[in-house]
């Protein structure tokens, strides 16, 4: 029986990790500190110092920063009124609605917060509608994850900064508006589908789109300053490329200061958990890089697929693991680092090809119920009989986009990287 050598043992504790994730609710970024230490330390003898390098000290400053920011935006209420305001766009019109419920949900999530804000935000205001205006739940489900999951990579929201990190530390930098396209592409075609096969261009009917008394009030001083801000912050950012994490920590504090936004509710409202976890899953991947257990990772890969199959491989692992993984917390950090080693064990590939299928691959799954998307989307029915066979759709649907989203990326990631 072959030695348990550091770089098998830290290779296996990964494979727990993400086992855990899936099977249980034990936050994973924990198992994997654990882990990192016990195996660096007593195995690796490689010393706690060593081990802490692995911490992504400049990921943890952009994470907490921008979800501080958008936490203060949530907070004094500045999301909901936009959220509100586009959904008045439709005027509704019943078909008009699935397609604005796809924009709010995108641009949302685009802006900062990410998907799972964005749900939050928009599902019970879409689910609201929905029933007046006879649209169906599973489609309105299916418009409003898929259009946050759409908005989920921009350069300056929470996940697409996790992607474009990772994607960096493996030597593709650079490439945010491919990654931010490819993403919000696929969902497009996706959701057009949807919109189609589920009766989208029949509807008839109208709603009432106008929001309550006080979302028709004038918008607050605290919310025209966080409007401001958080408009001057994003352009800062993508035009005069300002540090991301340093200056949304800036923005928070100057809205602060100006008391247009309570810090501590905005403490509060930063997803502790996924940074949590992808920081520990991190530290895990770092220690893999130094043992040698991410050269077995990736050619325990490479036996799955050839040159010419690996972007379809790829996005049908990452999205079979995303169905009851978290997508941003785990299969992304786990998985983008790879990449390199992908491409020089299976001999050839392309290494951005590759990292858009893991991108897509693991993202187009984000309805499922068993995802926080889809559950949020579920928890927003107001009809609670309709939950059972909303359960079931959601499922089938996305369990059904890990084979869709493979054979898209075997299709498409090739072309569109080479663009």
């Amino acid at each position: 029986m072959p030695a348990v050598t550091p770089a098998l043992a830290s290779l296996l504790a990964l494979i727990v990790a993400i086992v855990l994730s899936i099977v249980t609710r034990i936050n994973v970024g924990l198992v994997a500190i654990g882990f990192a230490w016990l195996i660096g330390v007593y195995m690796a003898g490689l010393g706690a110092d060593a081990v802490i390098r692995g911490f992504p000290s400049s990921l943890f400053i952009t994470l907490a920063g921008v979800t501080m920011l958008f936490g203060a935006a949530e907070a004094n209420g500045t999301l909901e009124r936009l959220a509100h305001q586009a959904v008045r766009l439709a005027r509704g019109d019943a078909r008009l609605l699935p397609a604005v419920f796809f924009v709010v949900a995108a641009f949302v999530a685009s802006i900062g917060p990410g998907a799972i804000s964005s749900v939050a935000l928009v599902a019970p205001l879409a689910m609201a509608i929905a029933q007046r205006a006879g649209v169906p739940y599973f489609l309105t489900a299916l418009m409003v994850a898929n259009g946050a999951n759409a908005g989920n990579l921009s350069p300056v929201s929470a996940v697409g900064i996790i992607a474009n990190s990772r994607m960096a530390e493996a030597g593709l930098a650079g490439h945010e508006a491919k990654v931010f396209f490819a993403n919000f592409a696929v969902h497009v075609v996706v959701s057009a589908a949807a919109y189609f096969l589920l009766g989208g261009a029949r509807l008839s009917g109208r709603a009432s789109t106008e929001p309550a008394a006080e979302l028709r009030a004038p918008l607050t001083r605290a919310q025209r300053l966080t409007l401001a801000l958080t408009s001057v912050w994003i352009v800062s950012v993508l035009v005069f490329r300002l540090n991301v994490g340093f200056s949304a920590f800036a923005a928070v504090t100057l809205l602060a200061v100006l008391r247009a936004a309570d810090d501590a509710i905005a403490v509060r409202k930063m997803p502790w958990r996924v940074i949590v976890m992808v920081c520990g899953v991190t530290v895990l991947i770092g220690l893999l890089e130094t043992t040698g257990g991410m050269d077995l990772f990736t050619r325990l890969l490479a036996r799955l697929a050839t040159p010419s199959t690996v972007n379809g491989m790829i996005a049908f692992v990452t999205g079979a693991i995303s169905t009851y993984s978290s997508t941003s917390g785990v299969v992304l950090p786990a998985f983008l680092p790879t990449v390199p080693g992908l491409v020089q064990n299976l001999g050839g590939g392309d290494p951005l090809a590759i990292s858009l299928s893991i991108n897509v691959g693991s993202a187009l799954v984000d309805v499922s119920p068993l995802s926080t998307s889809g559950a949020l989307c579920l928890a927003a029915v107001p009809d609670a009989q309709q939950a059972t066979p909303l359960f079931r759709k959601l499922l089938i649907w996305g369990l059904s986009m890990a084979v869709v989203g493979g054979a898209l990326c075997q299709l498409l990631a090739g072309p569109f990287a080479r663009l």
